[in-house]
């Protein structure tokens, strides 16, 4: 099995508030940039993955790459996983040579950005929203509520993520908050949808990033300036798109099986595991993840944080960009996690961990609804 690497990986040049860049220059300049960083052409591009708007068909036309295999998994947040577990079959297949997967959201400005609406006729449209639960803070609270009161989670444990995160943002200075915060802080902020407080949820900010994923014979035949970074492990999956039929709330499913699989074709187990990106798209999440993933046992997630287990310095550094907490989100947030999990493995991260030679990405679509998880290194695979 050919060893399939990410080659080049960049975001667009400024991240947080960008109302003179549309979505879709978003995309192309972070697409630019990881061309750069790999040191290939536009004419090294046959194959190309983005999410439904604009939709890659648009971006490769504005690139100028006429490629010969497409993904447009749309899948939420966690879609920029599967486009690299994707691009890594299709790399296998033969069916492309080297792609470029690309992230570029106008999350706050809404420049060229698509109107965010439910249809009302919809699972949810019918079945959830006469019920108050409207987007992403109403719908996320439920779960989150059950989890504490099933596991002993407290409320000062949640606020715990919120104040890891900043410890890592305040060594990153893309971050968009750098200023650390305490216990108090989290709690005191404003109240968004019990038990969710302001510093408690994601931010909300335009940026994109991009990648370059080929085969470790194409990188290396071409030369690169940059370590490469190898795909190990991939895993994927999708239970429901509401958050009323989750099986259980305290859990989540996909994150289990995704992650279950990447570590199986890494043939790797959670201990060796140097590094972790959590998607963080609320306080829990995280949560959740060492939970479902096997890091943790049940309901001890919010003591390991609390504990600094994954702050500077812990034994398991987590989200050390700031996460979508602290650093960025710009609606789709699994493009910056990958993103941070390649600098920590370059050895080019703003807050870096010491002897990083392995990483794993666990991201999350909609509110539950898919998961991919990757395993990634700086060693060429077994």
């Amino acid at each position: 099995m050919s060893d399939v690497v990410i080659m080049g990986a960049a975001e667009t040049d400024q991240l947080g508030k960008l109302p003179d860049i549309s979505t879709l220059e978003l995309h192309l300049q972070s697409a630019r940039n990881a061309l750069r960083d790999a040191g290939l052409g536009i004419e090294d591009i046959d194959g190309i993955a983005s999410v439904s708007a604009p939709g890659p068909v648009t971006i490769a036309h504005a690139l100028g790459i006429t490629p010969r295999w497409v993904d447009t998994t749309s899948v939420g947040g966690a879609s920029f996983l599967f486009h690299v577990r994707h691009a890594v079959a299709a790399i296998r297949a033969g069916h492309a040579n080297a792609v470029l997967v690309t992230h570029g959201e106008s999350g706050r400005s809404r420049v060229g950005a698509p109107p965010w609406a439910m249809a009302k006729d919809s699972l949810s449209g019918q079945f959830e929203f006469p019920f108050g639960v409207l987007g992403p803070p109403t719908t996320f609270s439920l779960p989150v509520m059950r989890f504490m009161k099933e596991t002993g989670t407290t409320i000062e444990q949640l606020a715990e993520v919120a104040v890891a995160q900043r410890r890592w943002s305040s060594q990153n200075p893309r971050a968009m908050f750098q200023e650390e915060v305490t216990v108090s802080d989290v709690l005191d902020s404003r109240p968004v949808a019990s038990p969710l407080t302001l510093l408690m949820c994601c931010l909300v900010t335009d940026g994109g990033g991009a990648l370059v994923v080929t085969s470790r014979e194409f990188a290396e035949s071409r030369g690169t300036d940059h370590p490469l970074v190898s795909v190990l492990g991939t895993g994927e999956c999708a239970t429901t798109p509401m958050i009323s039929q989750m099986a259980d709330m305290t859990r989540c499913e996909q994150f289990e099986v995704s992650s279950r699989h990447a570590l199986q074709e890494a043939r790797m187990t959670t201990s060796d595991i140097d590094h972790l990106m959590i998607y963080d798209a609320f306080a829990h999440v995280p949560l959740f993840g060492l939970e479902d993933m096997g890091f943790v046992g049940r309901g001890e997630a919010g003591a390991f944080v609390a504990e600094g287990n994954t702050s500077p310095g812990g034994s398991l550094p987590m989200n050390t960009n700031g996460g979508g907490l602290s650093y960025t989100h710009t609606g789709m947030y699994g493009m910056f996690a990958i993103q941070e999990a390649v600098r920590q493995l370059r050895g080019e991260a703003a807050a870096q961990v010491p002897d990083v030679s392995t990483s794993l990405v666990l991201g999350n679509g909609g509110m539950f609804m898919s998961a991919a998880t990757l395993v990634l290194g700086n060693e060429a695979a077994a």
